[in-house]
């Protein structure tokens, strides 16, 4: 004897084995599904009450609906029973008018020749509703209430055979066994296809004969709890099989894979492989045509469980190409084999996607205590906002001093590299000196060094700012530069407009 201590998903339990016995798991208790497999719905309606009498009220559609072995019961039932009334009523006709004692007297004539007790008045009935006639029992023309009795069984001989055989007939030629020979995979799968993360199965049809007019929907059955608190057991949603786009009208003459693109849309917007083990809903499957041979409507349905949904698999081809036709390979119907597919739902996904680049943003950063600001090539734009705030006669002055600011821009991004790591990493800079290849850019280099700013200064990282106590000097160092060629009076406004 030996214990065990065994692992089964967040669980652990101790399992007590005979030493050289096989351990055998225990089985995981099947849950209880909204649709079967087969199309069945498992919902059973109780306390009725008083509604039962709804039921008579359309007894056609009940007795279609009652299983073989009851319309079968009903049938034998009512044919006896009818006989039996029928004929008692003949042998009742004749024990009234004393034919059962002088049925062999040749001088009387009785209502019925030849019925002599209850069971020659049987025949004569089965001989009369099967139109068999032998012509040893027959109706007399003495016998005015035979003939009314006649009459009435020969309506409702009429009704009966009509109720009853057309019961039958409806019930057997019913398009549910049409659904037997429509397929639907074992799985459903969850991997791309084109580039978005796709739920997918798999349909398929036995027959030579088309289903036109084939449509397929899907509903995701499971409960939730509203915002103000209200739980829904078993709520239905909706899921896009390609209802805008049309492709949910099936051409289905060979197996065809339905997808489910996962959108923000889409009810699994925020599923992923972990969340997969932890959902608890149902997939029900509806598909919807009209049977080529007797233009009958017909479902087929089925279902799909959290369990029976395979993340990063896609499904075998079964389609392949022979002399003359094509050839459908039922054999790997269900087949699925593994594909590369990212483990996080299209939600994680999108939101990575979104972040922002750590070039993109100014940083700040602490340095032993120290609030350090990051100043780079946004001097420039700080500029051209100070610039903005003058009046308009000195805007169109200084319009000309806008090419000199995007030079300014473009040389310092092309002689500075940004390196900035993530993380608890410090940012690195690492800058690259390159000689000038142009006239452009020498003009550039030429005009920067009138104003005695260096491109470094301007790119620096957190690690190797410099503290600086006035920060906004720089920008207002390009002002006075831009403002020296202004008269003196317009020189003044713009000093005291950028301070």
């Amino acid at each position: 004897m030996s214990a065990l201590r065994r692992k089964f998903g967040e669980d652990y339990q101790v399992v007590t084995t005979l030493r050289g016995s096989a351990y055998t798991p225990p089985l995981k208790k099947k849950r209880q599904r909204f649709v079967d497999k087969n199309g069945r719905c498992n919902v059973q309606h109780g306390n009725l009450g008083g509604e039962t009498s709804r039921y008579l009220s359309d007894l056609f559609t009940t007795l279609v609906d009652l299983k073989w072995r009851w319309n079968l019961l009903i049938f034998i039932l009512t044919y006896t029973v009818a006989w039996l009334v029928m004929a008692s009523m003949w042998w009742i006709i004749a024990y009234i008018r004393g034919d059962l004692n002088r049925a062999h007297d040749d001088n009387y004539t009785p209502c019925v020749a030849n019925v002599y007790n209850f069971p020659s008045a049987f025949l004569f009935f089965i001989e009369t509703e099967a139109t068999i006639g032998y012509g040893f029992r027959y109706i007399t023309e003495k016998c005015p209430e035979g003939i009314i009795l006649f009459l009435f069984q020969s309506l409702l001989g009429s009704i009966v055979d009509a109720f009853l055989i057309g019961c039958m007939f409806i019930k057997m030629s019913q398009p549910k066994k049409r659904a037997e020979t429509l397929m639907f995979s074992h799985h459903a799968v969850v991997s791309q296809r084109d580039g978005k993360l796709c739920l997918m199965f798999r349909v398929g049809n036995l027959r030579n004969s088309h289903m036109v007019s084939a449509q397929i929907r899907c509903k995701l059955i499971k409960s939730r709890q509203t915002p103000e608190g209200e739980f829904l057991p078993l709520d239905q949603c909706e899921l896009d099989v390609g209802f805008g786009t049309g492709a949910d009208q099936l051409f289905l003459v060979s197996p065809l894979t339905i997808c489910h693109e996962i959108n923000p849309k889409s009810p699994f917007f925020d599923l992923s492989q972990r969340s997969l083990r932890r959902e608890q809903f149902e997939i029900v499957v509806i598909l919807e045509g009209i049977v080529e041979t007797t233009g009958m409507t017909c479902q087929a349905r089925t279902s799909y469980t959290e369990d029976e949904v395979l993340w990063g698999h896609r499904f075998l081809p079964v389609m392949s190409l022979e002399e003359g036709f094509f050839r459908v390979d039922y054999s790997q119907f269900h087949a699925t084999f593994e594909v590369p597919t990212p483990p996080h739902s299209v939600k994680e996904q999108e939101e990575r996607i979104s972040l922002p680049s750590p070039l993109s943003t100014p940083c700040l950063g602490n340095n032993q205590g120290r609030r350090e600001r990051i100043w780079s090539l946004d001097c420039g734009d700080i500029l051209g906002e100070r610039v903005g705030r003058l009046p308009s006669k000195l805007q169109k002055m200084n319009a000309g001093k806008e090419e000199f600011q995007r030079r300014l821009l473009r040389l310092s991004s092309t002689n500075v590299e940004k390196a900035c790591s993530t993380g608890d990493l410090p940012l690195k800079v690492q800058q690259t000196t390159t000689a000038s290849t142009g006239n452009g850019e020498g003009a550039d280099r030429s005009q920067l060094k009138a104003f005695k700013i260096k491109p470094e200064c301007m790119t620096q990282s957190t690690g190797n700012l410099q503290h600086q106590s006035r920060p906004q000097g720089l920008a207002l160092a390009l002002g006075v530069r831009l403002g020296d060629e202004l008269p003196a009076k317009l020189r003044k406004m713009n000093t005291e407009r950028l301070t």
